[in-house]
């Protein structure tokens, strides 16, 4: 074939893909439009039929294997009928009637999505009523009592204040951890015979996170990410065998150190917003995003404040004070977070974080997401935090769920103690946490040939096989944690 005649079918070629991105991105609308109508079954059809083998090299063939995925993850997190809903609150309340839980249901207490004509609830429903409705507390059976939590909460942020201004530094009261992550993959979850590969969340290096050492790993390590990567990860790999479930383990140390930073907000001067190391983090993105409402919210929050602390911490007050916490929805199937989480007012650690960090970037102040494991005794669960910039300080850790708790969920606290625990988390950390992550929706090394289970964060791990994603119901995840320093 002659050169010339090559490169016009090249073109040809590109022309025909390029006029087919507009049809796909109608049909994928159409598709999330359906699903909006609860019409599962139809979308489904739909895009499945864009994927039929004669649309096998579709540009963005991707994006509608996902959104043909999402469907599948939106169902998998609302099994609860109006039936077993009320079933498993009438174990939860005390008292509860049938006409008290239908006026439950009719001002919309609980998630609900309509899915191929029928209502279905979210699977965390019990749980966030008590969380969103903290009357309904002294009829909790059985009865939950946080005193002891929130008297170990305010302990803990004392001494490390204490020692912060007495040492004259930010980072204090290290402690040495070793935590074995393991994940264990359901059997024939993948065919005998291939390889299912493993990404491991690992501790990154951080001011306050530091002595890091991978201590072993079963399989063996394929390759451990730098240091400073944004997403730290072990991947691993090994042979799928018929009947019998694949396990992935590593053992690792690291030393977390407590924060306080003292700041005298008459000496935090703005940012230089061309600064290239910053500049990433005062841009929207992915669940960052200025809409009108964030706006609208900001003017209502900052008013004609100039002075980045002073602008952060009223956000960081706000969410406080206006948002209520509530188990979350997997984050893939949510389109925008942060404007989730303001609508809904509601939310989990994380879309508590991408609002904070969506007004702070809107006010000028670089904002950044940080998440891994909050290991605090008695809490041990996976979490997410953020962290701002602040000059000439750099940056410094901003817990917004923490802020939440400490106003909302507190108990056997003073005023004074509970303002006293939400303000350490505003500057403050504790040294209980691992933190693989400093930054949202980051691409794993090497990448993932699949679909990411989690497309904003990575606290539980990644799998597949072949082009294949495993998600998060065909494996199991633990993490072991001994506090070195507790046991001398």
């Amino acid at each position: 074939m002659a050169l010339g005649s090559t490169r016009c079918l090249s073109l040809l070629a590109s022309l025909l893909a390029a006029a087919f991105v507009p049809a796909q991105e109608a049909l994928t609308r159409q598709a999330q439009a359906l699903e909006l109508q609860g019409q599962f079954r139809e979308a489904r059809a739909l895009l499945t039929g864009a994927l039929a083998p004669a649309e096998a090299k579709s540009p963005n063939r991707r994006e509608l294997e996902f959104e043909l995925d999402r469907l599948s993850r939106i169902q998998k997190d609302y099994k609860l009928t109006r039936e077993t809903l009320f079933d498993a609150l009438k174990r939860s309340v005390r008292d509860l009637t049938p006409e008290e839980f239908a006026g439950w249901v009719d001002e919309g207490r609980f998630d609900a999505r309509t899915i191929d004509g029928e209502l279905r609830f979210f699977n965390s429903s019990v749980s966030n009523l008590f969380f969103r409705a903290v009357e309904l507390e002294p009829r909790r059976t059985p009865p939950r009592d946080r005193t002891e939590q929130a008297r170990t909460h305010l302990a803990a942020v004392t001494a490390l204040r204490e020692a912060a201004l007495r040492e004259k530094t930010p980072y204090v009261l290290p402690h040495r951890f070793r935590n074995t992550m393991s994940v264990t993959v359901d059997a024939d979850a993948a065919p005998a015979g291939e390889t299912i590969r493993a990404w491991l969340p690992f501790p990154r290096a951080f001011p306050s996170q530091r002595e890091i050492a991978l201590m072993t790993s079963s399989p063996a390590a394929l390759e451990v990410n730098d240091p400073a990567s944004t997403i730290r990860a072990v991947h691993q790999a090994q042979a799928a065998k018929k009947g019998e479930a694949a396990k992935f383990e590593i053992v690792y140390e690291y030393t977390s150190f407590g924060v306080h930073f003292e700041i005298d907000p008459e000496l935090v001067k703005p940012c230089d917003p061309k600064d290239p190391a910053l500049e990433p983090f005062l841009r929207e993105g992915p669940h960052v995003r200025f809409t009108p409402e964030i706006r609208a919210l900001s003017q209502e929050i900052v008013g004609s404040e100039t002075n980045p602390w002073r602008k952060a911490r009223k956000c960081y007050d706000w969410i406080s004070d206006n948002i209520r916490y509530s188990y979350a929805t997997e984050y893939s199937t949510i389109r925008n977070i942060g404007g989730y989480c303001l609508e809904k007012r509601y939310g989990d650690c994380g879309q508590e974080a991408l609002l904070f960090i969506t007004l702070c970037r809107l006010n000028g102040i670089p904002a950044r997401f940080q998440s891994g494991w909050n290991l605090f005794p008695g809490e041990k669960t996976i979490h997410d935090w953020t962290e701002i910039h602040l000059a000439p300080h750099g940056w410094v850790p901003v817990d917004p769920y923490m802020g939440i708790w400490a106003m909302r969920y507190a108990r056997g606290l003073t005023r004074a103690e509970i303002l006293a625990v939400r303000d350490f988390y505003f500057g403050g950390l504790d040294q209980w946490r691992m933190a693989a992550n400093s930054d949202h929706c980051q691409e794993l090394a090497p990448a993932k040939r699949s679909l990411r289970s989690d497309t904003v964060d990575f606290q539980r791990g990644e799998l597949e096989w072949g082009e294949h994603n495993l998600y998060f119901d065909v494996f199991d995840y633990t993490l072991k944690v001994e506090d070195l320093t507790a046991v001398k």
